[in-house]
């Protein structure tokens, strides 16, 4: 009796190619996610009117927390799409956990137009701000827990230098850091933004000068 072999399970060779097939589209839905919520976020920009220069550059004044809101967020969004592809560049296969966390980064960075809106209103500062915190936080954290599993579940290609994940996570755990500590501070102040800034300066400056004094950072 003959058995067909129609359903046999495919060699190594072509589970390594399906894998990395499905890692380099993970990616590619990542740039295109986060090429959209840059779009978005342009297109959220308030348009100053006027009949007169004057005019247009008062109502531009008067928009200037808007258009402040959207630079910090172009920012938070190309790093994290540097950070992204820092480190997907070196992604050969994917997991049922990458992908999950994956598409919650991506809504995260797809929330961030509506939440740049949010964070530009007026009045209610604290809850526009703990929001929109909040919504930089999650990314974030997210973003943390993808690299994570990359190097948990040996995702990556051999030869990866081991402190691309280890100083990726830090980078961005400074980050979340100081949208975490921000949160409390804007019940104190409306520049609670510098912590945004602040935190991961500090950590920076840190990091100079234990490398200046020949002791790297764990």
């Amino acid at each position: 009796m003959n058995v067909s072999t129609d359903h046999e399970l495919p060699s190594q060779d072509e589970d390594m190619e399906i894998r990395a097939v499905s890692a380099e589209r993970l990616t590619f839905f990542g740039d295109a996610v986060v090429a959209i919520a840059l779009t978005l976020l342009a297109l959220e920009l308030p348009v100053p009117e006027g009949s007169t220069n004057s005019e247009l550059w008062h109502s531009a004044s008067d928009h200037r927390e808007s258009y402040l809101a959207f630079m910090i967020s172009f920012v938070v969004i190309a790093a994290h799409w540097r950070s992204h592809h820092r480190v997907f560049r070196h992604v050969t296969a994917t997991s049922g956990r990458l992908t999950t966390f994956s598409m919650y980064w991506l809504l995260m960075l797809v929330i961030t137009p509506f939440a740049t809106d949010v964070i530009g209103g007026d009045g209610a500062f604290q809850a526009r701000f703990v929001f929109y915190a909040g919504v930089q936080f999650a990314a974030c954290l997210l973003f943390i827990l993808m690299v994570a599993e990359v190097r948990r579940a040996g995702l990556s290609r051999t030869g990866t230098p081991p402190e691309l994940f280890s100083r990726t996570i830090r980078g961005l755990g400074m980050v979340a850091a100081g949208f975490l500590v921000s949160i409390p501070v804007s019940f104190l102040t409306h520049w609670a933004y510098l912590c945004w800034i602040a935190v991961p300066a500090a950590d920076s400056l840190v990091d100079r000068i234990r490398s200046r004094s020949g002791h790297e950072p764990s």
